[in-house]
């Protein structure tokens, strides 16, 4: 499957909002967008008029970029939206907010959403007791999500959980860190979601 692999900071400026995608940095002045707040390129900064479809692209690839999704794995995330029950966009948000590797960002278990699917990959990580090395496995209610024993007492997961022990955890996870096991209580009312996305225009823009 294709990746981005570029420098992530650039997208961030493109999309014109911080999309947190280097984690612990993105709350620092080393941030690229601090310092650089217009979209990279030689006409970073000349104003253009944006199109309704322009805005409406622009939602859509923000919420790409945020949860690490490419094109075809989040046109089907929409599919499955629409036929769920409720608001088509926040069923959007709860599907892609409820991947392995968003929740294990989420209860500070990585750094960042790109760290998270690089340690679920090198199978770092139990749910139900079982290994899963899928970063886009979707999570129930119920489900119980840990770190393996054996990795839990390296060095690197050791640093990675103190730096990020004081870390809020969304209320729809039941976060034990003694045990570093945690538990998906709920799916996530959109006032516990904070992706910088406007979904209904990632709507607007599937349903042309």
């Amino acid at each position: 499957m294709a990746r981005y692999t570029g420098p992530v900071c650039k997208l961030c400026r493109r999309e014109g909002k911080k999309l947190f995608l280097k984690g612990e940095r993105c709350y620092t002045e080393r941030c690229a967008f601090e310092r650089r707040s217009y979209a990279p390129g030689q006409h970073g900064q000349s104003r253009k008029k944006i199109s309704e479809y322009g805005l409406q692209l622009r939602a859509k690839q923000q919420a790409r970029r945020y949860y690490g999704v490419n094109e075809v794995q989040f046109h089907k995330y929409f599919l499955m939206a629409e036929k769920r029950q409720g608001v088509t966009g926040e069923n959007l948000l709860r599907i892609c907010e409820s991947r392995l590797d968003n929740v294990i960002y989420l209860l500070g278990w990585a750094n960042s959403r790109a760290e998270a699917r690089q340690l679920v990959i090198h199978g770092h990580y139990e749910v139900n007791s079982k290994k899963v090395d899928i970063p886009s496995y979707l999570l129930k209610v119920g489900d119980t999500v840990s770190i393996k024993s054996k990795s839990k007492d390296s060095e690197k997961f050791k640093a990675v959980l103190e730096a990020n022990a004081s870390r809020p955890v969304p209320q729809w996870l039941d976060l034990n860190k003694d045990a570093a096991t945690a538990k998906i209580a709920a799916l996530p009312e959109r006032d516990q979601i904070g992706a910088p996305v406007e979904e209904h225009l990632i709507v607007e823009f599937y349903s042309k």
